[in-house]
């Protein structure tokens, strides 16, 4: 293994432990606040994993932004895409003009986009490029309005036919998106998500997961967006293919073959939000796969990591299954670009709402005594 990876995976598990006396206090508060106890759910757990991030108890989320990788994948050569790869140039463009899905949203909400270019295939206009992953201002540093040139080819190679990338591209990208963690750190943002534009990354992404957990095409292999009987029948067949003689505790290896460089970048930033103490959304399928490379390369990983939505992908379920994560809401989403995230954002501001405002029972001078026959499993 690289130095450095090796260095990066050796401080998230030394130093990315959830801090234990903030989760006990989160606890104990969650157990007094005004109602009984678990009757918020995931938003109590979600604030409980806050103060273990943080050390604090009260926590504020409002600055948020989504970091967007876009790349281009060799092995839409074979036909396993419905869509023309000129679509992530449009799309990777249309992010910065708050055209798109996750950019509208953004926009609404007043959160910040990162968009990087780590190999999409045709040319963005240079008026576009930025070799600066943070602007700024007269009052603070914040992430770029233009896209970030991090372009490591036009593309990964078909991996039908050889492996995507070299082990060099690989970790370049992985180190790209540990350098988009680094600059949400900078920038003082709360909290980020992790998106992604490519046209092929949902085989790409089945390929991953397959040799990662030991499944067949058939198990992770859906239509991504759009595709006929015939192109799905060939893009399982090609994951099968792909996935032969694969290591599943070889991650990079695994990611070097048959990934993209947009996986390796997302998981290089879910691996920064460990290393950088940030807490980090995962969107759909292709965001649940690379944060299970990151977790399979440091377990400590998903200490940091919080759900968004249930993605229709079919092997969404088992890469959040292996992460142990669960989603925390289903509207029938399978858009990727990270557009889970704003959603999630805004349920995790709402835990802090009401870990920060409620009152114990004490506070507000409420009797409790009627919840100890709950307590016993009388009522609750």
């Amino acid at each position: 293994m690289n130095t450095k990876l090796k260095e990066i995976i050796d401080n998230i598990e030394e130093k990315g432990c959830l801090y234990e006396d903030a989760l006990k206090e989160a606890r104990a508060r969650q157990e007094v606040l005004a109602k009984p106890t678990g009757a918020l759910g995931a938003l109590e757990d979600i604030s409980i994993q806050l103060a273990g991030i943080t050390g604090k108890v009260k926590n504020s989320m409002k600055r948020q932004a989504v970091v967007i990788m876009s790349a281009d994948n060799g092995v839409v050569e074979e036909g396993v895409a419905s869509a023309p790869q000129s679509v992530t140039l449009s799309q990777t463009i249309n992010f910065t003009r708050h055209y798109t899905g996750v950019s509208s949203m953004a926009k609404y909400f007043g959160i910040d986009l990162l968009v990087v270019d780590t190999g999409v295939k045709l040319a963005i206009p240079a008026s576009l490029y930025t070799d600066e992953m943070i602007a700024y201002t007269a009052k603070m540093p914040h992430l770029t309005d233009k896209i970030v040139n991090r372009r490591i080819a036009d593309g990964t190679r078909n991996l039908a036919k050889e492996p995507a990338m070299t082990e060099e591209e690989a970790l370049r990208a992985l180190m790209t998106g540990m350098e988009a963690a680094k600059a949400v750190k900078d920038c003082g943002y709360d909290i980020f998500g992790v998106g992604e534009m490519g046209i092929g990354n949902t085989t790409t992404s089945a390929c991953v997961l397959a040799a990662l957990c030991g499944k067949t095409g058939d198990d992770v292999v859906g239509r991504g967006g759009g595709l006929n009987d015939e192109g799905l029948a060939k893009k399982i067949h090609i994951v099968d293919e792909a996935i032969k003689g694969l290591d599943p505790g070889l991650v990079m290896d695994i990611l070097t073959k048959t990934g993209g460089f947009d996986i390796c970048a997302m998981t290089g930033a879910f691996l920064g939000a460990a290393y950088y103490r940030i807490p980090v959304v995962i969107d759909g399928y292709i965001s649940a796969v690379a944060a299970l490379c990151a977790c399979r390369l440091a377990p400590n990983a998903i200490n940091f990591m919080f759900g968004s939505h249930l993605s229709k992908e079919k092997g969404y379920l088992i890469a959040v299954e292996a992460l142990g994560i669960k989603p925390y809401f289903n509207l029938g989403m399978r858009l990727g670009e990270g557009s889970g995230c704003p959603i999630s954002f805004k349920i995790i501001e709402t835990a802090c709402a009401t870990m920060n405002g409620m009152a114990t029972f004490a506070e507000g001078a409420i009797d409790a005594d009627y919840l100890e026959e709950g307590k016993k499993g009388n009522f609750f």
